[in-house]
């Protein structure tokens, strides 16, 4: 009789420790798929082929899935920066076409006197 639960433990702990290490391999894509994260694919794929490489990428994949956020992109910056970077840069535009056309205006002028 002790055989038999010897033998029932071995298989049970077998079965768990194979779905356990499969479960902790997607870790990095369910991160993924809950943050729609742009490279969710290919984060799933290299978490399977991580289970061939000796679970030596499986870091690397949890760092790409966590980089990204939908709200704010990639890294862990606020967002707002580049809001204003870009509104700075907006203006810079405008004011440079200003400027040209001022400077064209002005070259007109000049070639039509001479």
């Amino acid at each position: 009789m002790l055989d038999y639960v010897a033998l029932f433990l071995l298989f049970f702990v077998a079965i768990v420790l194979f779905y356990g290490i499969i479960a902790i391999h997607d870790i990095p894509y369910e991160i993924a798929k809950h943050r729609n994260h742009p490279h969710q694919d290919a984060i799933h794929v290299a978490g399977w082929i991580s289970l061939l490489t000796l679970h030596i990428i499986w870091p690397f994949l949890w760092i790409w899935a966590t980089l990204y956020r939908e709200d704010r992109g990639w890294g862990f910056k606020d967002g707002k920066s580049d809001h204003t970077h870009l509104v700075n840069l907006e203006l810079q535009v405008t004011q440079l076409r200003v400027r040209l056309d001022r400077f064209e205006a002005q070259r007109s002028k000049a070639d039509s006197e001479v």
